[in-house]
């Protein structure tokens, strides 16, 4: 009953994924997730691999169920057979031909003896038809046994593959909105400083006019706004990039319009959360590890599967017919007769000598399923070397964003200082634009630190499957 609910969820869940991409769309973070678990496409997939899974199992189940099948099938011997028997049986003389050839008029003796002579007749009817219907039942099978089993493991690795595709997809959502949140601050940030040099490169050209001040302050002011107009328009370029690989992770059309409803900087602060780092590593919570535990599974259910292969399997199975037989076609008449006939049986197959070959085949099993051991205790062993960097990383991102804002308050009061001297006449152009460099590139870095530190805390997250996102 689970099961089936469970599809018709899924079925439900794509066609609400299908009717929800119309637009346009306003998301805060958490919603934009929200979203994405039901309409990304590759969440929608997962889902599918688990109604898939469900429907295998069935499969696996019903093949010990009993079975029923049915024939029909109709005959017209447009030219019957003609076969010879020995004139000996017949007291019949006139009809009895010495050889094939002589059936054919070929050299027709006139007194064929009894021993030598054939009697050409014809078999049965020209028409014919008969239905049977057959009811097969499996009574034991090692090997049945076993795919229930691996069925089983199937659906729960379908369902731990659907729970790490909501966390990627999750961890790329997050991903993907903030890119969109720093290509915007981008833009802004870089069109004020565009628009702020334009106004010194006015104002220095009206003073160069004036002879109070060198054409070089002209010429270093025209390359600053110059570079800065290039680095405006690429920002513009990768806000629409940033946007449609946003739409593609929710799993909407990219040209779709989307608002996003909270900034970088407030995202930055709330995730800032020392305690995360505290938590201990669990790690039958993570997913990497119960996949890991499936593929052992499967290996064990490989080796389980090739000793069955060594037990006999039994099989009952009772059938039913009738048949017609007629010269013309009279099978729907009521008088036609029909002739029943009916088999009980039971066959059982016993495996004697396979010439080593079962062997062969269960020792590669054996040596799968070492394998998958193996595989198991290098993945704890990255589950944890993975975790302990995530949580490095989510450290080193937190000292990395409060730093670059104190640099950026720094290089802002810099820029501001030289600047002012700039007007008046205290300082070169040369020391303004290193002052403006300076600053643009502690802008950009305070950026970039707030999109690592949610991405480094989005990768904690993940390796803790912190919250939990596998559906039940």
């Amino acid at each position: 009953m689970r099961n089936h609910l469970f599809v018709l969820a899924v079925l439900l869940g794509t066609i609400t994924a299908t009717a929800q991409t119309s637009g346009p769309y306003s998301f805060s973070l958490e919603e934009a997730v929200t979203f994405a678990l039901d309409s990304n496409y590759t969440a929608i997939n997962a889902r599918r691999d688990i109604a898939i899974a469900i429907k295998q199992k069935w499969e696996a189940t019903a093949a010990g169920l009993p079975q029923i099948d049915a024939t029909l099938g109709y005959t017209n011997n447009i030219k019957q057979p003609v076969s010879l028997l020995p004139a000996a049986a017949f007291d019949n003389r006139e009809s009895v031909v010495s050889t094939v050839e002589d059936y054919f008029d070929i050299e027709r003796t006139d007194s064929p003896t009894p021993a030598e002579g054939f009697i050409p007749v014809t078999f049965g009817t020209k028409q014919s038809f008969n239905a049977t219907a057959t009811l097969s039942q499996l009574i034991f099978d090692g090997s049945y046994l076993v795919g229930l089993q691996a069925a089983k493991t199937f659906l729960d690795f379908s369902e731990n593959a659907n729970e790490k595709t909501q966390l990627e997809v999750r961890r790329g959502v997050i991903n993907a909105y903030c890119s969109v949140l720093l290509s915007e601050e981008f833009v802004r940030i870089f069109t004020e400083n565009r628009d702020n040099v334009a106004d010194n490169l006015r104002e220095t050209q009206k003073i160069f006019e004036n002879g109070l001040t060198e054409e070089e302050d002209v010429e270093q002011l025209e390359i600053t706004y110059v570079e800065l107009e290039t680095v405006v328009q690429n920002a513009e370029r990768q806000l629409i990039i940033a946007q449609q690989m946003f739409n593609l992770a929710l799993g909407i059309d990219i040209d779709t319009q989307v608002l996003l409803t909270e900034n970088l900087d407030d995202l930055a602060e709330s995730n800032i959360q020392l305690e995360l780092m505290s938590d201990a590593l669990n790690l039958e919570n993570n997913v990497d590890y119960k996949i890991a535990i499936n593929l052992t599974e499967q290996r064990e259910l490989e080796t389980k599967l090739e000793k069955s292969r060594a037990y006999p399997n039994l099989f009952a199975f009772v059938n039913y017919g009738t048949s017609a037989f007629e010269s013309d076609f009279a099978f729907l008449d009521a008088e036609t007769p029909w002739f029943q006939s009916s088999v009980l049986g039971v066959n059982m197959n016993i495996p004697i000598i396979s010439s080593g070959a079962r062997s062969a085949r269960t020792q590669q099993a054996k040596i799968a399923e070492e394998q998958a051991q193996t595989q198991l205790t290098e993945t704890m062993q990255s589950i944890k070397l993975e975790y302990d960097t995530a949580k490095s990383n989510y450290r080193f991102s937190i000292e990395v964003y409060q730093n670059a804002k104190k640099n950026l308050n720094l290089s802002e009061r810099i820029e501001r200082k030289n600047s002012v001297k700039f007007v008046e006449g205290l300082s070169t152009s040369f020391e303004l634009r290193q002052a403006q460099l300076q600053l643009y590139t502690a802008q950009e870095r305070y950026f970039q630190s707030m999109l690592d530190l949610i991405n480094s805390k989005a990768d904690l997250e993940t390796v803790l499957n912190t919250p939990a996102l596998r559906n039940n």
